[in-house]
């Protein structure tokens, strides 16, 4: 009997650890709650976010340098020395610690009206990387959803687990108290009692290392969702599958709404709108500038000991590029061949999102039949169990049929609950590939 009560007693420790968290109001987590929660607090996407503003908040005529360059300046310097003149009569004039002072100050207006229409390409290029920011922003929320989704799904799967592996211990405990019963008025060996007990304590070390790893998902659910990762949830044991995709379906969706592919085109016209900017140094630079400016100078000794002045400045400048050392034409073949780059990375990229379609929407249809395969399995271990049982209770079968039974059933569970589980993921990336997942 040690064995058996060192069992129960592991069993009764695990409810206790386990049970106390559920026994607080529990909460039931919904998918739409956890991507709804993801959403408004992953880290990563709020990284992302902010760089999406920044983007946006670069969207500006000044800096496309569009717009004309303000300034002000004020100068005051003081001067204190001893100051000596000779005149041309050969008179002597003197100053000891003579104070001088020069005020200058002025505002200035400089605008480049033309460069080349270098400034219309960066200011088109502002745009296009803030678009290429809320691209990025979309890509972060797909892939950190998918990441929720998953391990959502992956909870499901576990509880699905736990059950199993808890009607293994009903099975097991009453299999021992079987034997027990039996043991005691003669019927059975005493090997017998000492199977059961083994495979009681078997089925509760398996449901102990379950439970490990549910709760350590919880953990990484928490995680995702930036909360308190000690909350204990418990989460809907439905897994409801779209057996509906086709793979020309997602292919068509994905070549318009992937964020990877649309990166892809967004920085091949950055880069486009970059060599419209290289060659725009070709040709001449012509700018405006204006200003008014004040001055007032005082001295100690001379002809005039104070002046003053003020007075508006106008003009207009040009520059034209001869010879550069071959460095525009260095430049341009440069920008040209980042083209290329850009062009090659689109197709590149094209063709790894069609190569993960295909390999992904294989495995999805796989797991399609896996997931019909092994709810039948299921349903007959399910059968075989409930007659096992029955026989055992009449004793007309040995210990041995019933733990193969139960195994049986065990096993064919966990194997049901994988293949709707990894059906489910397939879903999810095929989905997340596609750009159309369900936000």
């Amino acid at each position: 009997m040690l064995q058996y009560r060192f069992g129960f007693l592991s069993l009764l420790l695990l409810t206790l650890l386990f049970g106390a968290g559920e026994a607080k109001a529990q909460e039931l987590l919904t998918l739409e709650d956890a991507v709804r929660i993801a959403l408004e607090r992953n880290y990563d996407i709020k990284l992302s976010a902010n760089d999406r503003r920044i983007a946006e908040n670069n969207v500006t005529r000044g800096n496309a340098g569009m717009l004309p360059n303000v300034t002000a300046n004020l100068t005051n310097n003081r001067t204190i020395q001893n100051s000596s003149q000779t005149r041309a009569d050969g008179q002597v004039n003197e100053v000891s610690w003579g104070q001088g002072s020069t005020l200058n100050g002025g505002v200035g207006l400089n605008w480049t009206i033309f460069n080349g229409f270098a400034m219309f390409a960066r200011y088109e290029q502002l745009q296009e990387l803030q678009k290429l920011g809320e691209t990025n922003l979309q890509l972060t929320i797909l892939s950190r959803v998918a990441d929720v989704m998953s391990t959502f799904y992956e909870l499901v799967q576990q509880q699905h687990q736990l059950r199993a592996y808890d009607t293994a211990i009903s099975i097991s405990r009453l299999r021992v108290n079987t034997a027990q019963n039996r043991f005691e008025i003669g019927k059975a060996a005493r090997l017998e009692v000492l199977n059961a007990q083994v495979d009681f304590n078997t089925d509760t070390t398996n449901l102990l290392r379950q439970q490990e790893l549910y709760r350590n998902t919880q953990i990484r659910m928490n995680e995702l969702l930036v909360r308190d990762v000690n909350i204990t949830f418990s989460v809907p044991d439905d897994i409801m599958i779209d057996d509906q995709l086709t793979l020309a379906g997602l292919s068509a969706q994905a070549a318009q709404q992937n964020p990877s592919l649309k990166a892809a085109v967004l920085n091949r016209r950055i880069v486009e709108l970059d060599a419209k900017q290289v060659r725009a140094n070709r040709y001449p630079v012509i700018g405006l500038n204006t200003g008014y400016n004040f001055n007032r100078n005082r001295s100690a000794l001379g002809f005039s000991t104070l002046s003053t002045g003020n007075g508006l400045t106008y003009g207009v400048t040009a520059s034209v590029p001869i010879f550069s050392g071959f460095n525009q034409r260095r430049n341009e073949q440069n920008a040209n061949i980042l083209i290329n780059s850009a062009q090659l990375e689109y197709e590149q990229i094209n063709q790894n999102i069609n190569a993960q379609l295909a390999s992904a929407f294989q495995t999805y249809l796989t797991n399609l039949s896996l997931v019909r395969l092994e709810e039948n399995n299921r349903r007959i271990a399910r059968q075989n169990l409930d007659i096992t049982l029955e026989k055992f209770r009449l004793g007309s079968i040995t210990t041995v049929e019933v733990r193969e039974a139960q195994l049986n059933y065990v096993n064919a569970t966990v194997r049901f609950s994988n293949a709707q589980y990894q059906a489910k993921i397939g879903e999810v990336a095929l989905k997340e590939i596609a750009g159309t997942l369900n936000l």
